[in-house]
């Protein structure tokens, strides 16, 4: 089942429970997708449905920091909720000795030796990473550390 199908589904599922913040919650997601569609004028697939969530959760992280600086905790806790729900959609996330794997890994391939390169490492790693929620400041962070 894509992506896709499985968030229609879950959509009428939510619906039907009338949970009100799964709903919204999905509804948001198929709209930026929708969006970003008619913006690059083709229909997604499930990697690029992924780069667009991960960046709805970091969109998130970043409102609950301004909440909790705020004294808004019941905001902060809406947002980590939405947080959960979109992080159910996305594949499970590496672990962080997997990750320094695919980086030595893509080092070695490409031949990288010194921090003139990182650019060419990074863009090779996120592109091996594909769909996969990961942070590129944790990438970038690892990236660097190697090619010292």
């Amino acid at each position: 089942m894509s992506l896709r199908d499985r968030l229609s589904e879950d959509l009428k599922q939510a619906m039907k429970a009338r949970d009100q913040l799964r709903m919204d919650v999905i509804r948001m997601i198929k709209a930026a997708v929708l969006n970003k569609e008619v913006e690059v004028k083709k229909d997604l697939d499930d990697a690029e449905m992924s780069r667009i969530m991960t960046t709805m959760i970091k969109q998130r992280k970043e409102s609950v920091e301004q909440y909790e600086k705020g004294n808004r905790s019941e905001l902060a806790a809406k947002e980590r909720q939405e947080i959960s729900i979109i992080e159910s959609y996305l594949p499970k996330a590496l672990t962080q000795e997997e990750l320094a794997e695919v980086v030595s890994n893509v080092i070695r391939d490409t031949g990288a030796a010194s921090l003139k390169d990182m650019g060419a490492v990074m863009k090779a790693v996120m592109s091996r990473l594909g769909g996969q929620p990961v942070d590129g400041k944790q990438v970038s962070d690892l990236v660097r550390a190697k090619l010292q």
